[in-house]
């Protein structure tokens, strides 16, 4: 992806969201999970790009 235009359809505006499945640790079993964002293009619906909310957390 190109910082300003989607590689799908040329579409230059983004939006970001989240989905209601948290990402847990496999080692703690009793973790509230963390936020996966998604970046979209508002124009097609495309996802651009995935990340982790505080990764850190991650970390042993």
């Amino acid at each position: 992806m190109n910082e300003n235009k989607c590689l799908k359809c040329g579409g230059v505006e983004f939006a970001e969201g989240t989905d209601f499945m948290p990402i847990k640790p496999l080692d703690k079993k009793f973790s509230m999970g963390l936020n996966k964002i998604y970046t979209f293009c508002l124009k097609c619906g495309e996802v651009v790009s995935t990340r982790i909310e505080n990764p850190s957390q991650f970390k042993k």
